[in-house]
């Protein structure tokens, strides 16, 4: 691994790289925090993609490209003199510090969600007026929900028990059951929203994060579903004209490799 004087030296060779970018790049010059938002947002989804897939070397390189964009914010902050790179890192210690007097202050903590609480009790009273300013609005539904959650039980909003969670699950499916039967479709979608929800929420008590654990199962299906178009190439059949009990048992041998 790099010595501290070498990964400084590195962070100043991009910081010099952005540097002459933005003053020789036609395409670098022409960007804006506008422009970047939407390729920022593409590249940590690739990000979040190398880790599922415990690519390190992968990891590394997504990890690089949303370095250079958080570097290439700082500078057009700077040269809009409302902030710089050092700034970004200066608040984000300073962030750190302050939320940290376990650490950093006389307080004491027993566990990991005593910090937590802590947290969240500490960002109130930087004059946040509810826990969930802090839970951006154009985050995926899923993830949003998952957040949300967090957040109020943060401050003791929560159940006590994981059993009392799976009984909230059941009782929500059994909603949703009886809006189904009554065909009114404006309350089924109400009820299944109710039904991720608090699945979401179990999967927090079950310790199991349900963003990545659904995408697992999209990469999982994929796998399957590709195995079987490849098993129909082979044969010369097309997936249209294979029957269900055709398909499966490819599907089957795919669950198996």
């Amino acid at each position: 691994m790099n010595s501290r004087q070498e990964q400084l030296k590195a962070f100043d060779r991009l910081l010099t790289t952005m540097d002459e970018l933005r003053e020789k790049c036609p395409w670098d010059r022409k960007q804006t925090m506008e422009t970047l938002r939407h390729l920022t947002i593409e590249e940590t989804y690739e990000l979040g993609d190398a880790i599922l897939d415990n690519d390190l070397e992968e990891i590394k390189k997504e990890l690089g490209d949303v370095l250079l964009h958080i570097v290439f914010y700082s500078k057009i902050g700077s040269e809009k003199k409302a902030f710089d790179i050092a700034d970004v890192a200066n608040s984000i210690c300073d962030k750190l510090i302050d939320r940290h007097p376990h650490i950093y202050g006389d307080v004491k903590v027993e566990n990991e969600e005593e910090v937590k609480k802590n947290w969240e009790n500490l960002k109130l009273k930087e004059g946040k007026k509810s826990v969930l300013e802090g839970v951006p609005r154009s985050l995926p539904a899923l993830v949003k929900a998952s957040r949300i959650q967090d957040k109020v039980a943060g401050v003791g909003f929560d159940w006590e028990e994981p059993h009392q969670v799976f009984e909230k699950v059941k009782e929500e499916l059994d909603e949703l059951q009886q809006e189904i039967n009554q065909q009114n479709q404006e309350k089924i979608e109400a009820e299944f929203g109710d039904v991720l929800f608090s699945m979401i929420n179990y999967a927090r008590f079950l310790g199991v994060n349900p963003e990545n654990a659904l995408e697992r199962t999209n990469k999982k299906f994929i796998s399957r579903f590709q195995y079987l178009e490849q098993k129909s190439a082979e044969k010369q059949k097309a997936l249209k004209d294979m029957t269900l009990e055709e398909m499966d048992v490819f599907w089957e041998e795919a669950k198996k490799r």
